[in-house]
């Protein structure tokens, strides 16, 4: 009697064809891969983008403020940060769809223990295991598009790939308000798990195994200082100037969470520059492109991702949007930046990526510097403008500063460059949340007592303006005159604190402008023409 065949034999069959679109001799294996990698890097970026809607919300079920409410996501980043050191590792050693495959697992069931939290110590520790997730997920994403793709393909491959994550950005924010509007916060993580179990079939099915047989040892001491370097300086950053924290950053635990940040950033770099076998290959920014390449990503993520929380907050705090509307303004970013990566790419294979780049940091600049003039009475179009330029410089830059950064890296060390790609990268966001955070507590705390101090209580202004508000509040709300002067005097209070937090806002912005436009020096210094490429494409 013939045996009866299974769906599951029937992939199997067609996994093993060696006409299948899916088997490594396939010209179109690398296609499906890179549909499999965007997969992976859209939840990734997903998961970053829905929560800075969301932390308005988290922030009052919690009973929290903005100086513990930051740990949301820079944990999520700090995590990442330390396993995109390792994942380069790990995947040589027993290989990349098996590493994968991990990533997915751990990110879907981050997703899931977040949207059971009970409190905010256990959203970190959960958002910690996202962020462990995301952070095999995303360096591996970039190192097997690289090994996949030869150089004449790889600058349009990676614009291909940027999609993902624009339609994250597009998408994340309307996502997550809807779900908030319309039923709870821990749906903005519950969303990642369906999408997540797809990814892991798909890996399943699509990936064929590459494991490199070259595996090196495991660098104990760099991975142990790296992971003490990072979260004790974020954490010394944060609490430098939080509520909790009376004395400042004088405060003893503070200068001594610094103090061994610093020796643990010795003895990291110190490691890696005399191992033999390092966990992070730093002798790789020593080539001209990749290190000030490198120097930019850093520079530029401190200011980028540093100040995504910020329009959330505006949007929310102080104009009264509900999490819907300040979700849909950000629609046109992903959707301009998805457009403008490929673009991007194509100028940076034909031409020189120094273009794209440059014009991108001027766009973001300026996007920056127009979200330093914010105001309670900002009309939506301003805010718009804003964003569009955001998208376009975004969709410029990150397509082809991947292409110059790796342009002349050999294939067989994809895997560190991206890890060290990444991990700048998450460390520059991480340093940029803790940085920008404290800034605007410390900014709408200045701005608060300048206004405050410039009110004065016997002046003919401040009476007329007391006079008015209290008629309007005794004839409009019924109150009676003792109690209309009390609630004038509230109303008035409360619109200079509402001040003080939008100047604070602004403060933010404007050194994420700065910071962005001292980011487009080193561009200066780039290899803008086509170089001897060291890497091989991967199927002849």
């Amino acid at each position: 009697m013939e045996r009866r065949r299974t769906p599951l034999h029937r992939i199997r069959k067609l996994v093993r064809n060696r006409n299948s679109g899916f088997h490594p001799k396939s010209l179109n294996y690398k296609w499906f891969l890179l549909a499999n990698v965007m997969l992976g890097t859209f939840i990734a970026v997903l998961d970053a983008t829905i929560v800075n809607v969301g932390l308005p919300k988290i922030m009052a079920s919690f009973g929290v403020g903005l100086d513990k409410i930051e740990w949301v996501i820079t944990a999520y980043m700090l995590a990442m940060a330390v396993a995109l050191p390792t994942s380069g590792w790990l995947a040589d050693k027993f290989g990349y769809k098996q590493l994968y495959f991990i990533g997915l697992f751990l990110f879907t069931l981050g997703s899931m223990l977040c949207g059971r939290s009970s409190n905010e110590n256990m959203l970190i520790a959960s958002r910690v295991i996202q962020g462990l997730g995301a952070g095999t997920i995303q360096p591996l994403g970039m190192a097997i598009i690289t090994r996949e793709f030869p150089p004449s393909q790889r600058g349009i491959a990676l614009g291909f790939w940027g999609i993902s994550a624009a339609a994250s950005v597009s998408f994340g924010p309307i996502i997550g308000g809807f779900l908030i509007d319309n039923f709870s916060w821990p749906l903005i993580f519950d969303v990642n798990i369906p999408i997540g179990i797809v990814a892991m079939l798909f890996t399943i099915v699509v990936q064929s195994e590459y494991i490199n047989r070259q595996t090196r040892k495991f660098d104990v001491v760099g991975f142990i200082s790296v992971t003490l370097f990072l979260p004790l300086t974020l954490y010394a950053l944060s609490q430098g100037n939080a509520a909790t924290n009376s004395e400042g950053w004088h405060a003893p635990y503070i200068l001594g969470c610094g103090a061994i940040a610093l020796i643990a950033l010795a003895v990291f770099i110190t490691a890696e520059l005399t191992v033999k076998e390092p966990l992070l290959d730093l002798r790789l920014l020593m080539n001209h492109n990749f290190g000030i390449a490198n120097i930019i990503l850093l520079i530029f993520s401190l200011g980028m991702f540093g100040s995504t929380f910020l329009l959330p907050l505006y949007l929310q705090n102080s104009l009264g949007y509900s999490a819907l509307q300040s979700g849909s303004v950000f629609l046109p970013v992903g959707i301009i930046q998805g457009i403008i990566a490929p673009v991007s790419g194509r100028i940076s294979d034909k031409f020189t990526p120094k273009l794209p780049i440059f014009l991108g940091v001027i766009l973001l600049a300026c996007s920056f510097f127009l979200n330093s003039r914010l105001s309670w009475m900002t009309e939506l179009n301003f805010i718009m403008l804003s964003l569009y330029l955001r998208g376009l410089g975004m969709g410029l830059i990150f397509t082809a500063l991947s292409t110059i950064s790796l342009s002349e890296i050999p294939r067989e060390k994809m895997a560190q460059a991206s890890a060290i790609t990444n991990s700048i990268r998450q460390l520059g966001g991480s340093l940029g949340v803790a940085l920008l955070a404290t800034l605007l507590t410390t900014r709408v705390s200045f701005h608060g007592q300048v206004f405050n101090g410039a009110v004065k209580q016997n002046s003919e202004v401040y009476k007329n303006t007391i006079n008015k508000i209290t008629f309007h509040v005794q004839h409009n709300a019924g109150s009676s005159p003792a109690n209309a002067t009390r609630q004038g005097q509230m109303l008035m209070l409360s619109n200079l604190n509402k001040q003080a937090y939008i100047e604070g806002i602004n403060d933010d912005f404007l050194l994420a402008g700065i910071i962005t436009l001292i980011g487009g020096i080193p561009i200066l210094f780039l290899h803008g023409k086509k170089t001897k490429i060291q890497n091989l494409p991967a199927h002849e």
